[in-house]
């Protein structure tokens, strides 16, 4: 039980400090060596930031999803039905002002600015997805208490 990889992506536009949000996103992953932005421009031709954060080592990618907090985490472990797909991704995103103010707050669906975040979990045959989904769940949860210890 545990998870392929996380990441993390966030739209930034122009008028925004992409520099801000890849200091947060490198929080999330824990080095910053892991963030990439990119400048490119949206459909209407204005300059945006795509900034990516990607663990891809186990016990990183749980840390990171740890990160987001306990009662966040209870709340995935809920709604694990509707995050959760046939890829064994689960799905979520953060409120982007919160998260940029030092908070993760998960986004109700429909909210304007997210930092969108998949993670894939490890799956194996004769296991059962979703399982494997709580358990890792869990995992951060355990996660997350030992780094507030």
């Amino acid at each position: 039980m545990s998870l392929h990889h996380i990441t993390w992506r966030a739209t930034v536009g122009a008028v925004e400090d992409e520099t801000v949000v890849a200091e947060a996103i490198a929080w999330l992953v824990g080095d910053p060596e892991l963030v990439e932005i990119e400048r490119t421009t949206s459909y209407h031709g204005s300059d945006i930031h795509m900034v990516t954060g990607v663990c891809k080592k186990k016990k990183q990618s749980l840390v990171s999803l740890a990160q987001i907090g306990e009662e966040n985490l209870q709340t995935l472990a809920r709604e694990v039905e509707q995050r959760y797909d046939e890829n064994n991704t689960l799905h979520f995103r953060l409120e982007f002002h919160s998260f940029v103010n030092g908070e993760a707050v998960l986004a109700s669906s429909g909210h304007a600015s997210t930092i969108k975040c998949h993670t894939k979990v490890e799956v194996y045959p004769g296991q059962d997805p979703k399982e494997e989904c709580m358990k890792v769940i869990e995992q951060a949860m355990k996660q997350n208490q030992k780094m507030s210890d």
